[in-house]
């Protein structure tokens, strides 16, 4: 089957809710503005691509980029806000879920990473209320199935209309042979601590469960009936804006990064994608900021998205994603960093001078959002360290981050850590970078964060901060190599080693949706069982039965 984003337009993630398509985000007066209600009203001739309809407020890539431009903006341009309700602009159903029929028409990466950005947004929905005291309520005035539960339990509560047709449900298994996509299955037990033999039943039933069993099985809060559905919304959402640990804080407008987008990477102010196809190699850099940066949360405020620790990340973010999306054939990263290092460790002071101030506890999140989405990256990530370098601070967190650290052994070559990498910004094992990097011997974690001063390569060697040190005789010929090397390897073990072997150390929901489901769906998704010609997702809407390989592993 062809896939409908082959030959397309490059898919683009920058949007302003102006142009939102499918959701509408406003703050009603009856909560004087502390609410955000995001209304989803999906077009259903509005989809990232032709041959396919978003009925029944299903969704594709193009609703969820918008929903994560929304978060954003929540969390930036209206500091006021201490709750967010889910609503649907139709009536009875609240969402069916990712669009069936565009994922039996896309590629195995384009779904694969469909669901790994769909599961990335959703975290990030949770961790707007872990980190900044903003909740959110699902208010499911109609069915909601597969992605639309999974986004609904992605919320902190869940109400769902008794109207006697309303229903959750999970179908993936029974209808598509696949697995929820957005880690619907780990929230079920994980986060809402559903017992086993209920989570078993309900993601076996195509149905779903409906009304006062799902409110004794534990996959909705409240099941009130529809005279009364609105009154109990408005009580839920009153009690998490008079619970909410937010605080007041200048907002930031995050105007457009202007991307300078070409056949051949991305260039953007601070940051840089280069793509050689041949080679199958891109590189990725990072420069420092090149004058004085805030130092005080008004200084931050008053620069706001201009500020280097706001812009240089919001633009790596969208860099990241370019090269997921947009360079399917692309198997290994340069990682590098150019500048002065001390304009770094100048820019940064604040994330620790002013560590209590929510401003800068914002700024300090979006770091770590995007960090987190590096280490996410499904290609191998080699960071070079030469005499042009400049991984000092925080920029040495994306070398902690890498499969591999290559440093030129000659004079003048340095690199430089600071308290950035003691735990500011923790990976999703909720490990630092540091810890996970020598998590066998967290003594020599404690010895390199101790060092004050720039660290040579001979230094970097004797601590174990890098991989290999190369003189300048052996530099370039052990570098191509190198990525030669990975170049020639199979793509799908790269990503599955890869996968467990950034994410050392204890589990996590946040890992085993990384980690388990997307190993797990990556494998069914290559399956004749759900998407060979007689699979259960290839022949969904059609007359046909599919036909099953009943052999279990």
């Amino acid at each position: 089957m062809a896939d409908v984003h082959q030959n397309a337009a490059p898919i683009r993630f920058e949007t302003s809710p102006e142009r939102y398509r499918h959701w509408k985000l406003d703050f009603p007066s009856e909560y004087e503005r502390k609410v955000a209600r995001l209304t989803l009203d999906v077009q259903d001739n509005g989809g990232l691509r032709q041959g396919y309809s978003l009925k029944l407020n299903s969704y594709d890539l193009s609703v969820d980029i918008e929903l994560a431009d929304a978060l954003s903006r929540i969390r930036f341009e209206h500091p006021e806000v201490r709750a967010i309700v889910f609503v649907s602009g139709k009536d009875r159903i609240f969402s069916a879920g990712a669009n069936i029929y565009m994922l039996g028409l896309s590629s195995h990466t384009f779904k694969v990473n469909f669901c790994k950005f769909t599961n990335e947004t959703r975290l990030y929905l949770e961790q707007m209320s872990a980190e900044s005291g903003i909740a959110s309520l699902a208010a499911l005035n109609g069915t909601a199935s597969g992605g639309g539960y999974e986004l609904a339990i992605a919320c902190d509560e869940i109400v769902l209309s008794d109207d006697g047709s309303s229903a959750v449900s999970l179908p993936e298994v029974p209808l598509l042979g696949v697995l929820p996509g957005t880690g619907g299955l780990t929230r079920l037990v994980d986060k809402r601590k559903v017992r086993r033999d209920y989570a078993d039943v309900f993601s076996s039933l195509a149905e779903g469960v409906r009304g006062k069993r799902a409110v004794e099985w534990g996959v909705v809060d409240e099941s009130p009936s529809r005279a009364q559905f609105q009154q109990a919304v408005e009580l839920r959402l009153k009690a998490m804006v008079g619970r909410s640990t937010a605080q007041t804080r200048p907002s930031i407008k995050l105007t457009p990064i202007d991307g300078d987008y070409h056949e051949a990477g991305t260039r953007y102010r601070y940051v840089t994608l280069s793509v050689d196809a041949a080679r199958r190699v891109a590189s990725l850099t990072i420069r420092t900021p090149d004058n004085r940066e805030p130092t005080t949360p008004a200084e931050l405020a008053a620069k706001g998205a201009e500020a280097w620790l706001v812009r240089a990340f919001r633009e790596l973010d969208d860099a990241l994603l370019d090269l997921r999306f947009n360079y399917a054939n692309v198997a290994a990263i340069e990682v590098r960093a150019e500048g002065q290092g001390e304009n770094v460790l100048q820019a940064e002071g604040i994330l620790i001078d002013h560590a209590s101030d929510p401003l800068v506890r914002e700024v300090t999140h979006l770091i770590r959002r995007v960090l987190k989405r590096y280490d996410n990256t499904a290609r191998s990530l080699f960071a070079l360290v030469d005499d042009k370098s400049a991984f000092a601070g925080l920029l040495f967190e994306l070398a902690l981050g890498a499969d591999r650290t290559y440093m030129l052994d000659a004079s003048g070559v340095s690199l430089r850590v600071s308290p950035m990498s003691a735990g500011l910004f923790p990976m999703a094992t909720n490990l630092s970078r540091i810890q996970a990097h020598f998590y066998g011997d967290p003594s020599r974690a404690a010895t390199s964060l101790a060092e004050t001063s720039s660290i040579d390569t001979a230094r970097a060697r004797e601590l174990g901060l890098v991989t290999f040190t190369p003189d300048e005789l052996d530099w370039e010929d052990e570098v191509r190599m190198a990525f030669e090397e990975r170049a020639s390897l199979s793509p799908d073990a790269l990503t599955g080693m890869e996968a467990n072997l950034r994410f050392v150390g204890p589990e996590t929901m946040e890992t085993k949706i990384f980690g388990r489901l997307s190993a797990w769906q990556n494998w069914i998704f290559q399956r004749p069982n759900a998407t060979g010609q007689k699979g259960a997702l290839t022949l969904y809407g059609k007359p046909e039965r599919p036909e099953f390989d009943f052999t279990r592993t």
